[in-house]
Protein backbone atom coordinates (compact mmCIF):
# COMPACT_ATOMS: atom_id res chain seq x y z
CA UNK A 1 0.00 0.00 0.00
CA UNK A 2 1.36 3.24 -0.89
CA UNK A 3 -0.24 7.21 -0.30
CA UNK A 4 -0.77 8.77 -3.90
CA UNK A 5 -1.63 11.89 -4.50
CA UNK A 6 -5.70 12.72 -4.69
CA UNK A 7 -5.11 13.62 -8.56
CA UNK A 8 -3.91 9.90 -9.03
CA UNK A 9 -8.07 9.29 -8.42
CA UNK A 10 -9.82 8.35 -11.90
CA UNK A 11 -12.97 9.65 -13.30
CA UNK A 12 -12.80 12.33 -10.50
CA UNK A 13 -12.80 16.03 -9.95
CA UNK A 14 -13.02 18.18 -7.43
CA UNK A 15 -13.68 22.06 -7.21
CA UNK A 16 -13.64 23.87 -4.29
CA UNK A 17 -15.50 27.62 -3.93
CA UNK A 18 -15.45 30.19 -0.70
CA UNK A 19 -16.24 33.71 0.67
CA UNK A 20 -12.76 34.40 3.37
CA UNK A 21 -15.11 37.52 4.33
CA UNK A 22 -18.01 35.83 4.91
CA UNK A 23 -16.11 32.34 6.45
CA UNK A 24 -17.93 29.81 4.15
CA UNK A 25 -17.59 27.88 0.82
CA UNK A 26 -18.80 24.79 -0.87
CA UNK A 27 -16.76 21.58 -2.20
CA UNK A 28 -17.77 19.71 -4.76
CA UNK A 29 -16.77 16.16 -6.52
CA UNK A 30 -18.14 15.50 -9.88
CA UNK A 31 -17.94 11.86 -11.64
CA UNK A 32 -19.80 12.79 -15.05
CA UNK A 33 -19.85 9.03 -16.50
CA UNK A 34 -21.67 8.34 -13.16
CA UNK A 35 -20.31 6.33 -9.32
CA UNK A 36 -22.26 4.36 -7.72
CA UNK A 37 -23.43 5.81 -4.25
CA UNK A 38 -24.28 5.14 -0.71
CA UNK A 39 -24.38 7.07 2.65
CA UNK A 40 -24.44 6.61 5.99
CA UNK A 41 -25.24 9.66 8.46
CA UNK A 42 -24.84 8.77 11.81
CA UNK A 43 -24.97 12.43 13.85
CA UNK A 44 -28.35 13.45 15.35
CA UNK A 45 -28.86 16.57 13.76
CA UNK A 46 -27.91 16.37 9.76
CA UNK A 47 -28.32 18.37 6.65
CA UNK A 48 -28.66 16.71 3.61
CA UNK A 49 -29.94 16.63 0.03
CA UNK A 50 -31.39 13.67 -2.15
CA UNK A 51 -29.86 10.99 0.26
CA UNK A 52 -33.18 8.84 -0.03
CA UNK A 53 -32.66 8.02 -3.66
CA UNK A 54 -28.96 5.87 -2.60
CA UNK A 55 -31.38 3.68 -0.80
CA UNK A 56 -30.55 0.29 -2.44
CA UNK A 57 -34.74 -0.02 -3.44
CA UNK A 58 -35.07 3.08 -5.39
CA UNK A 59 -34.71 3.56 -9.09
CA UNK A 60 -31.14 5.52 -10.05
CA UNK A 61 -27.92 3.81 -9.53
CA UNK A 62 -25.73 6.02 -10.56
CA UNK A 63 -24.84 9.67 -9.17
CA UNK A 64 -22.81 12.33 -10.65
CA UNK A 65 -21.93 14.66 -7.59
CA UNK A 66 -21.78 15.22 -4.61
CA UNK A 67 -22.21 18.78 -2.55
CA UNK A 68 -20.59 19.48 1.10
CA UNK A 69 -21.09 23.18 2.02
CA UNK A 70 -21.11 25.38 4.65
CA UNK A 71 -24.19 27.32 5.40
CA UNK A 72 -26.03 25.21 7.77
CA UNK A 73 -29.22 24.26 5.73
CA UNK A 74 -29.27 27.29 3.81
CA UNK A 75 -25.99 25.79 2.25
CA UNK A 76 -27.82 23.01 0.33
CA UNK A 77 -28.54 25.59 -2.53
CA UNK A 78 -25.39 25.34 -3.44
CA UNK A 79 -26.32 21.94 -4.88
CA UNK A 80 -28.54 23.73 -7.31
CA UNK A 81 -25.47 25.51 -9.43
CA UNK A 82 -23.91 21.97 -9.83
CA UNK A 83 -26.68 20.84 -11.52
CA UNK A 84 -26.98 23.87 -13.38
CA UNK A 85 -23.43 23.35 -14.37
CA UNK A 86 -23.61 19.61 -15.48
CA UNK A 87 -26.85 19.72 -17.33
CA UNK A 88 -25.39 22.32 -19.49
CA UNK A 89 -22.56 19.67 -19.90
CA UNK A 90 -25.65 16.71 -20.91
CA UNK A 91 -24.70 14.66 -17.82
CA UNK A 92 -26.98 13.48 -15.82
CA UNK A 93 -30.22 11.06 -15.51
CA UNK A 94 -31.61 10.94 -19.32
CA UNK A 95 -35.30 11.62 -19.21
CA UNK A 96 -35.69 12.62 -22.48
CA UNK A 97 -36.21 15.88 -22.97
CA UNK A 98 -33.21 16.69 -20.81
CA UNK A 99 -30.53 15.03 -18.72
CA UNK A 100 -31.11 15.64 -15.08
CA UNK A 101 -28.08 15.50 -12.72
CA UNK A 102 -28.06 13.23 -9.37
CA UNK A 103 -26.37 15.49 -6.98
CA UNK A 104 -26.58 14.79 -3.45
CA UNK A 105 -25.21 16.68 -0.53
CA UNK A 106 -24.64 18.03 2.55
CA UNK A 107 -24.07 20.67 5.18
CA UNK A 108 -22.47 22.10 8.04
CA UNK A 109 -22.96 24.58 10.59
CA UNK A 110 -20.47 27.29 10.30
CA UNK A 111 -22.75 30.49 10.70
CA UNK A 112 -20.83 31.26 14.56
CA UNK A 113 -18.19 33.07 12.43
CA UNK A 114 -17.72 35.65 9.68
CA UNK A 115 -20.90 37.00 8.15
CA UNK A 116 -24.16 34.77 8.82
CA UNK A 117 -26.08 36.54 6.12
CA UNK A 118 -23.66 34.97 3.25
CA UNK A 119 -24.05 31.48 2.50
CA UNK A 120 -22.92 28.92 -0.14
CA UNK A 121 -25.53 29.41 -2.93
CA UNK A 122 -26.63 28.97 -6.57
CA UNK A 123 -23.88 30.65 -8.13
CA UNK A 124 -20.89 29.55 -5.59
CA UNK A 125 -21.60 25.97 -6.35
CA UNK A 126 -21.80 26.54 -10.03
CA UNK A 127 -17.98 28.27 -9.37
CA UNK A 128 -16.57 25.57 -7.50
CA UNK A 129 -17.99 23.20 -10.38
CA UNK A 130 -15.72 25.63 -12.72
CA UNK A 131 -13.14 25.15 -10.56
CA UNK A 132 -12.94 21.98 -10.54
CA UNK A 133 -10.25 21.71 -13.46
CA UNK A 134 -8.13 18.26 -12.11
CA UNK A 135 -8.99 15.63 -9.09
CA UNK A 136 -5.97 17.73 -7.13
CA UNK A 137 -7.53 18.85 -3.45
CA UNK A 138 -6.53 21.61 -1.75
CA UNK A 139 -6.59 21.27 2.09
CA UNK A 140 -7.34 23.52 4.85
CA UNK A 141 -9.55 26.38 4.95
CA UNK A 142 -11.04 26.00 1.48
CA UNK A 143 -14.47 25.08 0.46
CA UNK A 144 -16.69 23.71 2.70
CA UNK A 145 -13.55 23.45 5.28
CA UNK A 146 -13.58 27.47 5.29
CA UNK A 147 -15.90 27.98 8.16
CA UNK A 148 -15.22 24.78 10.05
CA UNK A 149 -14.46 24.66 14.06
CA UNK A 150 -13.39 21.90 16.26
CA UNK A 151 -13.98 21.40 19.87
CA UNK A 152 -17.25 24.02 20.15
CA UNK A 153 -18.11 23.10 23.54
CA UNK A 154 -18.03 26.33 25.16
CA UNK A 155 -18.55 27.98 21.53
CA UNK A 156 -16.29 30.19 19.46
CA UNK A 157 -14.14 31.47 22.04
CA UNK A 158 -12.14 28.45 23.13
CA UNK A 159 -12.34 26.61 19.82
CA UNK A 160 -10.13 25.97 17.60
CA UNK A 161 -10.02 26.01 13.70
CA UNK A 162 -11.03 22.96 11.80
CA UNK A 163 -11.03 22.84 7.85
CA UNK A 164 -10.80 20.22 5.07
CA UNK A 165 -8.32 17.55 4.23
CA UNK A 166 -7.71 14.58 1.98
CA UNK A 167 -5.64 11.78 1.62
CA UNK A 168 -5.71 8.83 -0.78
CA UNK A 169 -3.57 4.92 -1.05
CA UNK A 170 -3.36 2.74 -3.91
CA UNK A 171 -2.89 -1.02 -3.33
CA UNK A 172 -1.87 -3.06 -6.84
CA UNK A 173 -4.78 -1.49 -9.15
CA UNK A 174 -7.27 -0.85 -6.89
CA UNK A 175 -7.73 3.46 -5.54
CA UNK A 176 -9.38 4.85 -2.39
CA UNK A 177 -9.66 8.02 -0.96
CA UNK A 178 -11.46 10.30 1.62
CA UNK A 179 -12.24 14.09 1.50
CA UNK A 180 -13.73 15.01 4.78
CA UNK A 181 -14.74 18.89 6.43
CA UNK A 182 -13.96 18.53 9.99
CA UNK A 183 -16.48 20.26 12.00
CA UNK A 184 -17.01 18.67 14.93
CA UNK A 185 -18.09 19.18 18.34
CA UNK A 186 -15.37 17.34 19.93
CA UNK A 187 -11.74 17.31 19.65
CA UNK A 188 -9.22 16.03 16.70
CA UNK A 189 -7.07 13.29 17.58
CA UNK A 190 -3.76 11.61 15.77
CA UNK A 191 -4.33 7.64 16.08
CA UNK A 192 -1.53 6.96 14.79
CA UNK A 193 0.44 8.73 17.87
CA UNK A 194 -2.71 9.61 20.38
CA UNK A 195 -1.70 13.41 19.96
CA UNK A 196 -4.80 15.58 20.60
CA UNK A 197 -3.48 17.88 17.69
CA UNK A 198 -6.79 20.32 17.75
CA UNK A 199 -10.14 20.94 20.10
CA UNK A 200 -11.72 22.69 22.66
CA UNK A 201 -8.95 25.15 24.01
CA UNK A 202 -8.13 25.06 28.13
CA UNK A 203 -8.82 27.92 29.71
CA UNK A 204 -5.67 30.01 28.96
CA UNK A 205 -6.06 28.29 25.32
CA UNK A 206 -2.35 27.23 25.29
CA UNK A 207 -3.79 23.76 24.72
CA UNK A 208 -5.98 21.08 23.44
CA UNK A 209 -8.45 20.05 27.15
CA UNK A 210 -10.84 16.47 26.78
CA UNK A 211 -14.12 17.47 25.46
CA UNK A 212 -15.13 14.43 26.42
CA UNK A 213 -13.91 14.29 30.30
CA UNK A 214 -15.98 17.73 30.40
CA UNK A 215 -19.40 16.38 28.75
CA UNK A 216 -19.04 13.25 31.57
CA UNK A 217 -18.93 15.43 33.88
CA UNK A 218 -21.88 17.96 33.11
CA UNK A 219 -23.93 14.73 32.29
CA UNK A 220 -26.65 15.97 34.15
CA UNK A 221 -27.14 19.28 32.24
CA UNK A 222 -30.06 19.69 30.45
CA UNK A 223 -29.11 22.91 28.49
CA UNK A 224 -27.83 23.16 24.73
CA UNK A 225 -24.48 25.14 24.89
CA UNK A 226 -23.55 23.77 21.45
CA UNK A 227 -23.12 26.20 18.17
CA UNK A 228 -23.52 23.67 15.60
CA UNK A 229 -20.97 21.38 14.19
CA UNK A 230 -21.26 18.52 11.69
CA UNK A 231 -18.41 16.77 10.08
CA UNK A 232 -19.18 15.67 6.17
CA UNK A 233 -16.77 13.12 4.48
CA UNK A 234 -17.00 11.34 1.03
CA UNK A 235 -15.22 7.64 0.44
CA UNK A 236 -14.08 7.99 -3.51
CA UNK A 237 -12.71 4.76 -4.96
CA UNK A 238 -12.15 2.60 -8.12
CA UNK A 239 -13.86 -1.12 -7.09
CA UNK A 240 -16.86 -2.05 -8.36
CA UNK A 241 -19.83 -1.94 -6.13
CA UNK A 242 -23.79 -2.35 -5.39
CA UNK A 243 -25.68 0.40 -4.02
CA UNK A 244 -25.93 -2.31 -1.22
CA UNK A 245 -22.15 -2.22 -0.95
CA UNK A 246 -21.47 1.27 -0.96
CA UNK A 247 -23.84 2.08 1.36
CA UNK A 248 -21.92 -0.43 3.93
CA UNK A 249 -18.51 1.04 2.81
CA UNK A 250 -19.75 4.37 3.90
CA UNK A 251 -21.04 2.66 7.24
CA UNK A 252 -18.00 1.03 7.60
CA UNK A 253 -15.66 4.51 7.34
CA UNK A 254 -17.27 5.94 10.15
CA UNK A 255 -14.87 4.32 11.92
CA UNK A 256 -12.50 6.85 10.57
CA UNK A 257 -14.36 9.64 12.86
CA UNK A 258 -14.60 7.29 16.07
CA UNK A 259 -10.82 6.94 16.00
CA UNK A 260 -9.97 10.74 14.60
CA UNK A 261 -12.66 12.75 16.81
CA UNK A 262 -13.63 12.37 20.11
CA UNK A 263 -16.37 12.20 21.12
CA UNK A 264 -17.79 12.00 17.40
CA UNK A 265 -21.71 10.90 16.13
CA UNK A 266 -23.34 13.34 18.99
CA UNK A 267 -26.75 14.79 19.12
CA UNK A 268 -25.16 18.04 17.85
CA UNK A 269 -23.51 16.71 15.30
CA UNK A 270 -25.03 15.88 11.82
CA UNK A 271 -22.03 13.51 10.86
CA UNK A 272 -22.17 12.18 7.53
CA UNK A 273 -20.33 10.01 4.52
CA UNK A 274 -20.53 9.22 1.35
CA UNK A 275 -19.40 6.42 -0.99
CA UNK A 276 -18.14 7.27 -4.66
CA UNK A 277 -17.19 4.53 -6.68
CA UNK A 278 -16.26 4.45 -10.42
CA UNK A 279 -16.53 0.58 -11.11
CA UNK A 280 -13.05 -0.28 -11.89
CA UNK A 281 -11.39 -2.88 -10.18
CA UNK A 282 -12.83 -5.52 -8.32
CA UNK A 283 -12.34 -5.64 -4.62
CA UNK A 284 -13.36 -7.12 -0.93
CA UNK A 285 -15.71 -5.28 0.52
CA UNK A 286 -14.08 -6.08 3.86
CA UNK A 287 -11.14 -4.82 2.88
CA UNK A 288 -12.37 -1.85 1.33
CA UNK A 289 -13.91 -1.07 4.57
CA UNK A 290 -10.72 -1.29 6.80
CA UNK A 291 -9.21 1.20 3.89
CA UNK A 292 -12.34 3.48 4.21
CA UNK A 293 -11.38 4.03 7.71
CA UNK A 294 -7.60 4.32 7.62
CA UNK A 295 -8.13 7.01 4.76
CA UNK A 296 -10.81 8.39 6.30
CA UNK A 297 -8.52 9.29 9.51
CA UNK A 298 -5.70 10.52 7.90
CA UNK A 299 -7.81 12.63 6.12
CA UNK A 300 -9.50 14.18 9.04
CA UNK A 301 -5.74 14.58 10.89
CA UNK A 302 -4.93 16.67 7.60
CA UNK A 303 -8.12 18.49 7.49
CA UNK A 304 -6.49 20.43 11.21
CA UNK A 305 -2.79 20.41 10.33
CA UNK A 306 -3.58 22.10 7.13
CA UNK A 307 -6.08 24.79 8.97
CA UNK A 308 -4.77 28.54 9.06
CA UNK A 309 -5.65 30.64 11.31
CA UNK A 310 -9.13 32.87 10.76
CA UNK A 311 -11.46 35.23 12.33
CA UNK A 312 -8.84 34.96 15.40
CA UNK A 313 -9.37 31.33 15.88
CA UNK A 314 -6.44 29.26 16.58
CA UNK A 315 -4.96 26.30 14.30
CA UNK A 316 -3.27 23.35 15.58
CA UNK A 317 0.00 24.70 13.97
CA UNK A 318 -0.44 27.60 16.45
CA UNK A 319 0.22 24.83 19.33
CA UNK A 320 3.33 23.25 18.06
Amino acid sequence: MKEIDFAEMDDIKVGHAQNMDAGTGCTVVICEKGATAGVDVRGGAPGTRETDLLDPVNLVEKIHAVVLSGGSAFGLDAAAGVMQYLEEKNVGFDVEVTRVPIVCGAALFDLAIGDHRIRPDKEMGCQACLNATSPACAEGCVGAGTGAMVGKIFGVSRAMKGGLGCYAVQVGDLKIGAIVAVNCLGDVIDPETGERLAGLLNEDLTKVADTEAIMIQSYAEKHNPFVGNTTLGIIITNAKLTKSQATKLASMAHNGYARSMRPAHSMFDGDTIFTMATGDVEADVSVLGLLSARVMERAVVSAVKKATPLFGLTCSADLE
